[in-house]
């Protein structure tokens, strides 16, 4: 325990994900965890867990048909760990056994849930856990409703099953044969059930407890403002853009219903950012289509949330800088709130950080696997913002290559900038200042 207390909170969050990995693959190991009895090789056991405790989707093996039981019931439990956070569920659990939950668990609590407060962070674990309880039991019930009269009892275990996997933007599915929701592009039920479950989950849970606190917009938080302002234009964006790149494609939209053809474009402008789930042929996507999905899996969904990516507010940062300079304004505002420059740096250096890695793993990618650089990076940046879309170029590649999406995976969602953290903590910081000299830029 002395041990645990000497790990910064930065440091603790990558070791307990690292942990749980480990764990998940040696669990998916066993040969009971096939529905055949065989034994996963421990990289695609690795693969698989780091996927699912990063809440991606990415698969190289096909989790409806490939595992038993036993195997699904370990994918869905690391999907909710990884999802919520261990963190969490320790807090939730010293909560049950009436343990005093001293300081240094406090700052845990607050780096696991990226809030600026320490006071309150308990409270907040335990409405973090009502909340989920109740989104996925309500539409969980909604969705075993939905499957009972085609699958029987299975589909109860089916609609809380695929609850968990929205809710948590994990993209897993038990239908089996990699075709993820394509049977159900035009079910109004599947589909408005699985894109709320995503979008909830990717809102935030300070986000939520500010909207159940404030239902008036103008009495909400600027970070409750920017994230639910951002996600409304990149979901109703996103829908438009994909319905006019593919409404000519007879691959995708063209063959299809206007009703359809509907919810296949809300269901891939909700469910690139980040959760996986998609009912259309993704190698059917013409080439602008690929290009707008994986700008749309950078951004990712919003922070202290279960999805991935550089983060709606990251985004939303960016362009307000940009507009900011055009304008020859020397500060950054919005909703009438200054925005600070620690922040703005802290934008740009987790985009930076983020392009640098992905693109180190796409050149990765095209080195060792004979593919194209654009399927190259739809498979690295649906890993790194822990996405799960995929075209199926995770089943064919190399060792090497499934370490590289391994790491993408974990760096994405334990956090680049909690990595970096984790690993430069309890370094000293310098005290020189030096003095200050431009450079010509542009």
């Amino acid at each position: 325990m002395n041990q645990i207390r000497h790990f910064s909170p930065s440091q603790l969050i990558a070791l307990t994900f690292a942990g749980l990995i480990l764990a998940g693959a040696l669990l998916l190991m066993l040969p009971f965890s096939s529905a055949e009895g065989s034994s996963l090789s421990f990289v695609d056991a690795l693969f698989t867990a780091t996927s699912a405790s990063c809440v991606t989707g990415l698969i190289v093996v096909d989790t409806g048909t490939y595992f038993s039981t036993f195997g699904q019931l370990v994918i869905i439990a690391l999907i909710q760990l990884g999802g919520l956070g261990l963190v969490l569920f320790a807090t939730l659990f010293s909560v049950l056994l009436r343990k005093k939950i001293d300081l240094q668990s406090r700052l845990n609590i607050q780096a696991s849930l990226n809030q600026d407060e320490l006071d309150g962070v308990v409270r907040m674990s335990l409405r973090i856990a009502k909340y989920t309880a109740v989104i996925e039991g309500f539409f969980g019930t909604v969705l075993a409703l939905r499957f009972w009269p085609q699958y029987g009892i299975r589909g109860i275990y089916y609609g809380y099953w695929h609850a968990v996997s929205a809710f948590c933007n994990a993209g897993f599915d038990l239908f089996g044969h990699y075709q993820s929701l394509t049977a159900y592009v035009g079910d109004p039920v599947v589909n408005l059930s699985i894109c709320l479950l995503i979008i909830l989950g990717g809102l935030g849970f300070a986000v939520m407890r500010d909207v159940v606190k404030n239902w008036d917009f103008r009495k909400l938080k600027l970070h409750s403002k920017m994230v639910l302002t951002s996600t409304i234009l990149l979901i109703v964006g996103g829908m438009v853009g994909f319905a006019l790149l593919e409404k000519d494609n007879p691959g995708t939209l063209a063959g299809l219903s206007w009703n359809d053809a509907f919810w296949a474009s809300f269901m891939q402008s909700v469910s690139p950012r980040t959760a996986g789930f998609n009912t259309v042929d993704l190698n059917s996507l013409r080439v602008p289509t690929m290009i707008f999905t994986i700008l749309l899996m950078f951004i990712g969904a919003s922070p202290a949330s279960t999805g991935g990516g550089i983060k709606t507010t990251t985004f939303a940062l960016l362009l307000l800088n940009i507009w900011q300079v055009v304008r020859g304004r020397g500060e950054c505002e919005i909703f009438g709130r200054r925005i600070t420059s620690e922040t703005m740096f802290q934008a740009f250096a987790i985009t930076s950080m983020s392009l640098l890695w992905v693109v180190f793993a796409i050149l990765a990618l095209t080195c060792l696997e004979d593919t194209t650089f654009l399927a190259a990076a739809f498979e690295v940046v649906s890993a790194y913002a822990t996405v799960g879309l995929s075209t199926g170029l995770s089943q064919h590649i190399c060792t090497a290559s499934k370490i590289i999406l391994i790491l993408s995976m974990y760096a994405g969602r334990v956090g680049f900038m909690t990595f970096a953290l984790a690993l430069a903590a309890n370094k000293p910081s310098g005290h020189i200042h030096y003095p200050k000299e431009n450079i010509i830029i542009g």
